[in-house]
């Protein structure tokens, strides 16, 4: 699956598998569709990795930070709102347990995420 030029049933599709992956809790899969060489941002990094200043550089970090997340969350589910394409980027919005509006901003460098952003609802 290749999201240069984004087509719906594409991102459908990544969507649907991304969203089951974190609803399984399942850290295998949802790494699965990341780049090794992955950076990822999130507010909650900053909270949840020492000395982090909300980046996650790399496999490693990222799965240390999300198998975190998901023992501190273990009620941790998402809802999708909506699906939103671009060249390389998918945007994934969706509610989570708390029912907090979510973007997860996703750029592609072939078939993978190269580069990812949690963006949280301003309250």
């Amino acid at each position: 699956m290749y999201i240069h030029s984004m087509e719906s049933d594409v991102a459908q599709q990544f969507t649907e598998e991304w969203l089951d992956a974190w609803n399984r809790h399942d850290i295998d899969a949802i790494l699965s569709h990341f780049r090794d060489d992955v950076i990822f941002s999130s507010p909650l990094a900053q909270r949840i990795v020492d000395d982090s200043d909300g980046y996650v550089r790399g496999m490693d970090e990222l799965r240390q930070y999300w198998t975190e997340g998901l023992r501190r969350n273990p009620d941790l589910h998402f809802t999708l709102e909506g699906i939103y394409v671009g060249v390389d980027t998918l945007v994934i919005n969706y509610r989570n347990q708390a029912d907090r509006r979510v973007n997860e901003v996703l750029v592609f460098e072939g078939p993978l995420v190269i580069e990812g952003h949690g963006t949280y609802e301003a309250i």
